[in-house]
């Protein structure tokens, strides 16, 4: 072999690992991206804030906290990622509802349960007020359009309990429809787990306190204020009263079929590990063993023209 050949052979050589090198960089970018839609969700500017005048020592214990909690989220969210295969191969069907006070964090685990999954297999429903005609309606039917197919799961932010709740607290409803709901509801439920239909509810509780400072974060947040509604100024006026109304409703529908689990949320990060490991526990998934995927080669047409695309519908590019 010449030295010219010889050349050329280690060049080939090195282009070849130069390329290798380039997709494990890129790779490895693409997988930091995907981490950092977490990071997104949990920093804030106020946040932020802290953490630029936070003392070394208190840096320290909450860089290993919130390392902790990464770690564990994305083991769980792994686990979601297991079940929902299983979901989908095994035709299973399951409805998650999620009650609670106003800002217990029941928005926060229901983003981090479906965070990482299939929007096909995996969806959530949280309707707006019922409108005029809804209202003449049989109460569960705006319901269960929503219900899932085999191979689905569908949590609800928020569900038909809201007759036990919010439209009882505030006047929305009669006296006899509210003691209507607590006959049919169990029997409705029990209906749904006699389908097939695996039943969670899960209610979220924080104390006085802590929603308290919940609602003045989201007061002087400019990023947080859509989530108050006049509903939940209410709730911190009527505090007492939809104490009481929680009571009564986990009494009368806290039923063998589909029972109550209460998570704890004053502490959120604690509540979402929580919430999704008890999930997990529910359900007798597996894993589902898959074909190897394999990315075909990409099919050369010599005749192949990719056209420029004009420059006046190319958006202005400020972040490169």
């Amino acid at each position: 072999m010449t030295k010219s050949k010889e050349k050329h052979k280690i060049t080939e050589q090195e282009v070849q690992a130069a390329s290798i090198a380039d997709l494990h960089h890129r790779l490895e970018r693409e997988l930091l991206d995907s981490y950092d839609e977490e990071l997104e969700m949990e920093l804030d500017d106020q946040r932020v804030d802290e953490i630029v005048h936070a003392s070394p020592g208190d840096m320290a214990a909450a860089t290993a906290k919130r390392r902790q909690y990464f770690r564990e989220l994305l083991r769980l969210q792994g686990e979601l990622v297991k079940l929902q295969d299983w979901v989908a191969h095994t035709g299973y069907r399951m409805i998650i509802l999620f009650e609670g006070r106003d800002a217990a964090g029941k928005g926060g685990v229901i983003k981090r349960i479906t965070q990482r999954l299939n929007p096909r297999v995996v969806r959530t429903v949280a309707l707006p007020a019922p409108s005029d005609r809804e209202k003449t309606q049989w109460y569960f039917q705006r319901y269960v359009p929503h219900f899932p197919a085999a191979g689905e799961i569908v949590l609800f932010d928020r569900s038909w309990y809201n007759r036990a709740g919010v439209e009882r607290v505030m006047g929305f409803c009669s006296d006899d429809d509210y003691k209507e709901f607590f006959r049919s509801t169990p029997e409705f439920e029990r209906m749904l787990v006699r389908s097939g239909i695996k039943l969670v509810k899960y209610w979220f509780s924080i104390n006085d306190d802590e929603q308290h400072i919940r609602f003045l974060s989201r007061i002087n947040d400019p990023l947080k204020q859509w989530k108050l509604s006049p509903m939940d100024l209410q709730s911190r006026v009527r505090w007492e009263d939809y104490t009481h109304a929680k009571e009564k409703m986990l009494n009368k529908t806290n039923i063998s079929e589909a029972p109550w689990w209460v998570v704890p949320g004053n502490d959120k990060k604690a509540a979402r590990l929580n919430c999704i490991r008890h999930l997990l526990s529910l359900v007798p998934y597996e894993d589902i063993i898959h074909e190897e995927v394999i990315l075909p080669e990409r099919k050369h047409n010599p005749d192949y023209v990719r056209h420029p695309v004009p420059d006046e519908m190319i958006i202005p590019d400020y972040y490169s």
